[in-house]
């Protein structure tokens, strides 16, 4: 026990005597924790998010008007098994024109007709939008090469919105990469940057270390004071970063959560806030003590 005082004294007496490598270690470690507190729940909303886009992506085959119940409901169990197709709806003519006079601000626009053009049709979605363009193929009889076929002679041609839909699962799945990589990128960074802030730190008492092996101090005894700024320095690092990011979302994100729902999304990510300022805490100080170890090494060696 009395050693581990002496360890702690020994620590503390280092960093009031370092004050400017320990600070730089200290502000170091805040940056590192808000970027990756702030970047962590982008990432997960926006994967989120792609993947709702994704899973509502879908392809709509138009049907001919003379087309009977019973060849629908043929039709029907044919696209349903067809390899990846998750699930299959059919939707009437009447059904469609209720979903437009929805989406159009200008209802006169439909008011102003005298029947209903649109078609009765098959909405498909797959079990992944990746597989939509397979399904299109299998669907229309284009999958195979030869003269296409479609899968049911009711079956006219597919909406246009496909090509639509294949431009929003190629952007999601190259913003998934990207956002992946910048992560990746960003917690390299951050770990060498913690690192070399905690060798400058160390590199300027090399001297007293040297000194220390010259009469005899074991590698530990040397090493354990060293440990023990590394835990305080993430310790203290993550304390602020953790209180700053608690004022931001208390601040900034429920405020206008309702307002957008991108923020909104992050309060029913799979890491809730109060599980991600654990983590990145404890990786502070992990880090930030591994860190010291593995730099004194290099000095140890007289």
């Amino acid at each position: 026990m009395s050693r581990l005082v002496f360890f702690l004294q020994e620590a503390l007496r280092a960093l009031r005597r370092n004050g400017a490598p320990t600070l730089a270690a200290v502000v170091t470690t805040v940056v590192t924790v808000i970027l990756l507190g702030v970047l962590i729940p982008i990432f997960q909303t926006t994967q989120a998010k792609s993947q709702q886009i994704r899973s509502e992506l879908n392809i709509q085959f138009e049907l001919y008007d003379d087309a009977t119940p019973a060849e629908i409901a043929a039709a029907k169990t044919k696209i349903e098994g067809v390899p990846d197709v998750d699930q299959v709806n059919f939707i009437s003519k009447a059904e469609a024109l209720k979903t437009l006079r929805g989406e159009l601000k200008d209802k006169s626009i439909v008011e102003q007709l005298n029947s209903n053009p649109l078609p009765n049709s098959f909405e498909v979605k797959a079990d992944d939008a990746a597989n939509l363009p397979g399904i299109s193929a299998a669907v229309m009889g284009t999958a195979g090469g030869g003269k296409p076929q479609p899968i049911s002679p009711i079956i006219s041609k597919p909406f246009d919105r496909q090509e639509a839909s294949q431009q929003i699962e190629q952007v999601t799945s190259a913003l998934k990469i990207v956002l992946t990589v910048m992560t990746a990128l960003l917690i390299a960074a951050s770990l060498m940057l913690v690192g070399n802030t905690i060798r400058l730190s160390i590199y300027t008492r090399r001297r007293e270390v040297e000194v220390m092996r010259l009469v005899g101090a074991t590698r530990w005894f040397i090493r354990w004071p060293f440990m023990i700024e590394g835990v305080v320095v993430g310790f203290v690092g993550g304390l602020v970063a953790i209180l700053i990011l608690w004022l931001g979302k208390l601040t900034v994100v429920d405020p206008l959560s309702s307002d957008f729902s991108f923020l909104a999304a992050q309060n029913d990510s799979t890491l809730s806030f109060p599980a991600l300022v654990a983590i990145l805490f404890a990786a502070a100080v992990i880090v930030s003590t591994i860190g010291s170890g593995i730099t004194l090494r290099r000095f140890l060696k007289v």
